[in-house]
C-alpha cells in the first residue's frame, strides 16, 4: 500500500507488531491511545515478523486484511510500511519514519507487557531517544511493567499520567503509563486455542 499521509505538526500514535492476528485488545487500545493522549492518528504497524518470535506469523497480506477488517476508524490507519522500509527492529523503523514525515510527531504505542521485556529489544534506548513512549495497561502486567529494566533506567522521563495529552508535544526521551479498562485477549491465546481447536 502507499504511505499514509500526516500534515506538519500532527501527532501520530505507532502501534507496531505482527497483529497475528489482530483483536479486540488492539483496537481497545488503539481508541484509548487516541482519546486519551488527543492523537491526530494512529497508525498500525504490521510487521513483515518478528525478531524476537521463534516461528513466523501468518502471511502479511492475511494480517493486513485481517487488521483492517477489525479496526475500522477515521483517524486509524492499517499500514505495512516496514515491508516498504525493509526494516524489522523498531528503531530501525523509528529512523526511516522520521526522514520520510520530518514535520510529524510520533508516539511509540505499546501495552504494558511489552514494557515489561523492552530491554530486550534491539537498540531500545534508542527508541526512547527518538520519540515519546506511552505504555497502556495490560491485564496482570502493571508490577512488571513498572519495575522492569526500562522503566527504572527511565523513571527520571516518567510523566505523570495526568499530563497524557501532552505526551506527544514533548521532547524524547519521554514516556508514560495509562491504566485503563482492561481486556484479556492476546494473539498468543487465540493462536493457542486454535492450535487445539478439534
Amino acid at each position: 500500500m502507499g504511505k499514509p499521509w500526516a500534515a506538519p505538526g500532527q501527532v501520530v500514535g505507532l502501534l507496531g507488531g505482527s497483529f497475528d492476528p489482530p483483536h479486540a485488545g488492539h483496537v481497545h487500545l488503539t481508541r484509548e491511545a487516541l482519546k486519551r493522549l488527543r492523537l491526530d492518528q494512529v497508525w498500525w504497524l504490521v510487521s513483515p515478523g518478528n525478531p524476537l518470535k521463534p516461528n513466523p506469523p501468518a502471511p502479511l497480506t492475511e494480517r493486513m486484511a485481517a487488521a483492517r477488517g477489525i479496526m475500522r476508524h477515521p483517524k486509524v490507519k492499517v499500514t505495512d510500511l516496514e515491508a516498504g522500509f525493509g526494516t524489522r527492529a523498531t528503531a530501525d523503523t523509528l529512523r526511516e519514519l522520521q526522514r520520510a514525515y520530518p514535520l510529524v510527531r510520533f508516539v511509540w504505542l505499546m501495552g504494558a507487557d511489552n514494557l515489561a521485556q523492552f530491554h530486550t529489544w534491539d537498540r531500545w534506548p534508542e527508541i526512547m531517544a527518538r520519540v515519546p513512549v506511552a505504555v497502556l495497561a495490560r491485564p496482570g502486567q502493571r508490577m512488571r511493567a513498572l519495575h522492569s529494566h526500562a522503566a527504572q533506567r527511565f523513571r527520571l522521563e516518567r510523566l505523570p499520567a495526568r499530563d497524557a495529552e501532552r505526551l506527544g508535544r514533548i521532547a524524547p526521551p519521554v514516556w508514560l503509563y495509562l491504566d485503563m479498562p482492561m481486556r484479556p485477549e492476546s494473539s498468543t491465546a487465540i493462536r493457542r486455542a486454535r492450535r487445539n481447536a478439534p
